[in-house]
């Protein structure tokens, strides 16, 4: 099961072949690894920390929906579970690279009906607003490039899901959840 957004979340197809990119790749046997356990525990813990994080995703490069569609790209999986001292969330950005180019038509959707592709312009330095967005649309430059998404871009996204994962492992350890789900992970 992907651990997109709480609201909003889809199954994994079977089957799926991943590019494996650095340690947060996982394999469709740690996939199906307690997944479901440990997600259903979650899911409140989840919406906070989605909450919370909704000023760093307005500070990056990343408008809201463009974050949507990245986490809906995005699985968790939690290494090192057997070690209670380094088990950590981390990102499965392997399926980021195949959505990257529909960013920019989320960005052309929004330049379309008038308002501003992209964050607050902030960390990333991309989406400067509608001209930009238009820039970008047609292949004149802007963020992305007019050409899906950047090596930039990924590296942005995969920062800042990672980030995501982060907080959301501190969340659950500050409530005192962090080992039941960690051990429910193992299930």
């Amino acid at each position: 099961m992907r651990l997109a957004p709480a609201e909003v979340t889809r199954e994994a197809g079977a089957g799926d072949e991943r590019e494996q990119r650095g340690k947060g790749a996982c394999t469709a046997a740690t996939e199906r690894h307690g997944m479901s356990e440990w997600t259903d525990a979650i899911v409140g813990e989840r919406m906070t920390v989605d909450n919370q994080f909704t000023d760093r995703v307005a500070a990056s490069r990343f408008s809201s929906q463009e974050w949507g569609l990245i986490m809906t790209a995005t699985e968790f999986e939690i290494e090192d579970a057997a070690d209670p001292d380094d088990a950590r969330i981390v990102a499965d950005t392997s399926s980021l690279p195949a959505i990257m180019p529909e960013l920019e038509n989320v960005r052309s959707q929004v330049a379309a009906m008038g308002g501003a592709a992209g964050g607050d312009g902030g960390s990333g330095g991309g989406g400067g607003g509608l001209v930009d967005s238009i820039k970008g649309a047609l292949g004149l430059g802007g963020s992305g490039g007019g050409g899906g998404g950047s090596d930039e871009e990924l590296d942005a996204a995969e920062r800042l899901v990672q980030e995501y994962a982060d907080e959301l492992q501190a969340h659950l350890e500050d409530k005192g959840k962090w080992e039941r789900v960690r051990l429910a992970y193992q299930e």
